[in-house]
């Protein structure tokens, strides 16, 4: 009689693919990107995300990334002002 609080063991089967030649696991999906960005395979828990976002705001990207984040904002809120149809006269001496 088998032991009911002990459950059956998956059957592990050793397969290898007939024409593979290539290094390393075939089978694990990886985006070919995935070596190049900081957020992937980190580790979990909050002291590991907080070192991971130090330590990405320590890494100097591009240099205009600044000044192209400025230029959209702007457009965006004077598009949501002529959008509001908010009156922009107010800043100007007359």
């Amino acid at each position: 009689m088998r032991n009911p609080l002990k459950l059956k063991k998956n059957k592990k089967f050793n397969y290898s693919p007939r024409y593979y030649k290539g290094e390393g696991n075939p089978y694990k999906i990886e985006h070919k990107l995935d070596k190049f960005r900081s957020t992937a395979n980190t580790k979990r828990g909050l002291k590991n995300k907080f070192s991971s976002a130090v330590n990405d705001l320590q890494v100097e990207g591009d240099k205009n990334l600044k000044l192209r984040f400025l230029i959209i904002v702007a457009i965006l809120i004077l598009l949501f002002l002529f959008v509001i149809d908010f009156d922009l006269s107010i800043f100007l001496n007359s």
